[in-house]
């Protein structure tokens, strides 16, 4: 059975960083590609960042020059390097996976996802 367990959150003052992790197991985690989604209070849930099997980075523009999506397919990890940490990028982190290499906008749209990690910025 497929699990993605996420990890690496924290509280964290603004202008810090953060590298969150998700691990993969019981999938061969090369074949698929990768998304970060991020969901604050009262807020719907967005995608932040997205990598294919290639290798192939998307990330939206709110966090373009700060965020950095990446992959260890000899881990069977991927990673999201969190830099210049604002407030309003408070939120619970959960990671994606799907054979798609699609950029899908909604976490439903994955086969599989974690439970997610908290994030928490102060100002």
């Amino acid at each position: 059975q497929a699990q993605l367990v996420e990890s690496g959150g924290g509280l964290v003052q603004a202008g810090g960083s953060l590298r969150l992790s998700c691990a993969a197991s019981g999938l061969t985690f090369s074949r698929y590609s990768m998304a970060w989604f991020r969901q604050a209070p009262g807020q719907e849930r967005e995608i932040v960042a997205h990598i294919k099997r290639s290798g192939v980075t998307y990330h939206i523009d709110s966090v373009k020059g700060r965020f950095t999506i990446s992959r260890d397919n000899a881990k069977n990890t991927v990673y999201l390097q969190m830099n210049n940490l604002k407030p309003e990028d408070t939120a619970v982190y959960s990671c994606a996976a799907d054979l798609s290499e699609a950029v899908m906008y909604r976490r439903s749209s994955y086969i599989y996802w974690g439970q997610g990690t908290q994030v928490t910025v102060s100002s």
